[in-house]
């Protein structure tokens, strides 16, 4: 009696998934060649750049009361990765190494000093001046000073800033930059620095309208 052969249809054949393999291989291998010889076949067309945006249209306008005292410079090497679970960086995967410049403000807000908040006397010769602690701005990424030092980008990650919008973008490490900018700042002496320039400030101002005394405070 013949036993008959049964065939599991739920598997691969051994020799259609060393077919896939190379398929897979192959066609890793030739994008990655398309991809190196692309820039090369942009530079053989050449490119121009023509500005054509239109005019800028004015919004609003806001009263500035506060008095930029300080300003300090920053920079630092922000070095981003990303990686994805269950496949190498070479197939997904970035990597991003940015120098990030940029400057953060330290101001006082003049326009919170209500009238008890300033005091004269009689003769106009002295003055009292009680005024909000100075406060650190936002800070401001110059991209003149910023720029990457190295982008390492999969195979896929390549593939996608081909079709994408807004290819090697630089949002997420500009974002990191500014953070740390502004957290760095908190821990350097520019509010303090920015009430003792403002202190000299009125004392100068006020001397030269005849004032002999001037006394500034800081408060909440």
């Amino acid at each position: 009696m013949t036993t008959p052969i049964r065939r599991d249809r739920g598997r691969m054949p051994r020799w259609a998934k060393a077919v896939s393999a190379v398929v897979l291989v192959l066609a890793v291998f030739f994008a990655g060649i398309w991809l190196s010889v692309l820039p090369g076949l942009k530079d053989l067309f050449g490119t121009e750049t023509h500005d054509r945006s239109g005019p800028a249209l004015l919004q609003s306008i806001q009263d500035m009361s506060r008095y930029d005292a300080a300003s300090g410079n920053f920079q630092i090497v922000v070095d981003l990765e990303k990686d994805t679970k269950y496949l190498p960086d070479a197939v997904r995967g970035s990597r991003t190494l940015y120098v990030g410049a940029g400057t953060v403000d330290a101001y006082v807000d003049l326009g919170k000093v209500g009238e008890d908040d300033v005091r004269v006397n009689e003769e106009r010769t002295s003055a009292t001046l009680k005024l909000p602690h100075a406060r650190l701005g936002k800070p401001a990424l110059d991209p003149d000073r910023s720029y990457a030092v190295s982008k390492q980008r999969g195979l896929l990650d390549r593939l996608g800033d081909l079709f994408s919008d807004n290819p090697n973008s630089e949002q997420a490490v500009q974002k990191l930059a500014v953070r740390h900018i502004g957290e760095a700042a908190k821990d350097t002496e520019l509010t303090r620095r920015a009430e003792t320039n403002t202190t000299r400030m009125l004392k100068g101002l006020l001397g030269s309208l005849g004032f002999e005394k001037v006394k500034v405070s800081y408060g909440n």
